[in-house]
């Protein structure tokens, strides 16, 4: 629930396509992390804590995709739509998993977590159920988001602000972005 990418991302998509781009991005975003969750559950996550560099790269790789988006929502500031995009449910979608899946400290987070609460001896129905949670959790709170944003009016007021927002957007990718890239590489 702390802001960030994600959250920006669902607000984003929300105040550009309504409603329904913002529950889409939001399915998309639960869908990521319920992958990062159940590799957790079954040790891919464990992998990638023992090969940093597997995780150093998809790092950069998220890194990479935030800056990309942070450009393209300074280019469009001020254009009439929010950040470039037009509404599409599959792009809220799409956007939503690569905003979940491209970050690698969802699955350090789901490594510590699971970790913690799984009995060694849980079977492999126990493991699905808790990883099929956290996704349903995930979703659940970034829908919660989308429809309050719709339903308050928020998501009308952010979009008279075209252009502070998409600065605000952009910026805030470009910083997130630039730091998962710079300290993978130095």
């Amino acid at each position: 629930m702390t802001p960030g990418p994600s959250l920006a991302v669902v607000i984003r998509n929300t105040v550009a396509g309504g409603r329904g781009q913002g529950v889409l991005t939001a399915l998309g975003h639960g869908l990521g992390v319920g992958i990062y969750a159940l590799s957790a559950v079954v040790g891919v996550a464990a992998m990638l804590k023992a090969a940093p560099s597997i995780s150093s790269g998809i790092e950069v790789v998220g890194g990479l995709y935030l800056i990309w988006m942070g450009i393209g929502a300074l280019r469009s500031a001020g254009a009439a739509e929010v950040a470039g995009h037009t509404p599409s449910g599959r792009v809220g979608f799409a956007e939503g998993f690569a905003i979940a899946f491209l970050n690698p400290k969802v699955a350090v987070f789901f490594l510590a977590l699971l970790g913690s609460f799984i009995p060694k001896d849980a079977g492999a129905l126990e493991g699905v159920g808790v990883a099929v949670l956290a996704m349903a959790i995930d979703a659940a709170w970034y829908v919660l988001v989308a429809l309050l944003l719709v339903a308050s009016g928020a998501a009308d007021w952010l979009a008279g602000r075209g252009r502070e927002m998409g600065l605000v957007l952009g910026f805030l990718l470009l910083g997130i972005g630039g730091f998962l890239v710079l300290g993978n590489l130095i």
